[in-house]
């Protein structure tokens, strides 16, 4: 036997339509298997009360009907109110002589979803769900598998340089509809992790490339890391800390405006954790013929 539908949402009995809408969505989303990910079982089990009490409750005749005792949590009629007894010629409701009178009709298209004459079928709500994703995976594109709430999973494929904050659409994942009404949608908004080392501004990506003190001002050549790879960058000679080099189509490529963005790489001059003496005396010579003013 189902669970009282009013418990289960948490609501009152006198509730409006919107509270009980409210809780629904609250209650679908703290339940969510994504989010319980060590009990997911148990976030299913939960999602599909939580939905078959919406059910009920989310329909205004079913919930009239549970309202008067006329079906039971399950939503099924209650004695007094049975199939059998309808067909046979209609059946009073509890409470004897002066009872309202329903027909098989009325009860068979309250619960399969007929409605009454006028009632049109209507869309069921879009719900929105949060998804977090690598950096590299939003910079490149992935696929990540989402658990629905009614239990369901789906493969969704996060396109390549989608941003932080973008919502993907999923068509007809979302509540189901009424009286025959299509589904709503599921709303995924994506929120993307930071990266140790690239940062994102619009489609380009910026790193910083720690250097040594003899490769700046001797020059070298140096693997750099990109989204898609590693490549080299040619440091010339006498490089200042702070240069930055633009490689070309090393960004990000976005899907969904075709931009191509390029990689910005600035020079970070780093010095040995211990200066010798040899060291310092080089310097300390040259400075005395070849002194130059930065500030």
């Amino acid at each position: 036997m189902a669970e009282d539908p009013y418990k289960v949402l948490g609501v009152t009995r006198g509730a409006s339509d919107d509270d009980v809408r409210r809780a629904y969505r609250r209650l679908v989303k703290e339940n969510h298997p994504d989010l319980n990910p060590v009990d997911a079982a148990q976030a299913e089990e939960k999602i599909r009360a939580i939905n078959g009490a919406f059910a009920i409750l989310g329909e205004e005749d079913k919930r009239r009907q549970f309202d008067q005792g006329m079906i039971d949590a399950n939503g099924e009629p209650r004695r007094g109110y049975s199939r059998a007894g309808a067909q046979a010629g209609g059946a009073r409701g509890p409470g004897g002589p002066g009872a309202e009178d329903f027909g098989f009709g009325d009860i068979f298209s309250d619960l399969f979803g007929r409605g009454k004459p006028g009632q049109q079928p209507m869309r069921g709500q879009d719900e929105r769900y949060t998804l977090e994703v690598d950096f590299l995976e939003a910079a490149v594109g992935s696929r990540k598998r989402v658990t629905l709430p009614e239990g369901g999973v789906l493969d969704l494929n996060v396109p390549e340089g989608v941003t932080d904050g973008q919502t993907l659409r999923l068509k007809a994942k979302g509540t189901p509809g009424l009286r025959g009404g299509e589904a709503g949608d599921a709303l995924v908004e994506v929120k993307v992790r930071t990266h140790p080392d690239f940062r994102r501004e619009a489609d380009d990506i910026f790193v910083d490339l720690n250097v040594t003190i003899d490769e700046a001002v001797l020059g070298a050549r140096i693997e750099v890391p990109t989204i898609s790879g590693r490549v080299q960058l040619v440091l010339p000679k006498g490089t200042s800390s702070g240069r930055a080099f633009r490689i070309k189509s090393k960004g990000v490529n976005n899907s969904t405006t075709g931009a191509q963005g390029d990689q910005i790489v600035t020079v970070r001059i780093l010095l040995p954790e211990r200066v010798d003496e040899s060291l310092a005396y080089f310097l300390a010579e040259w400075r005395k013929k070849n002194a130059y003013k930065v500030r």
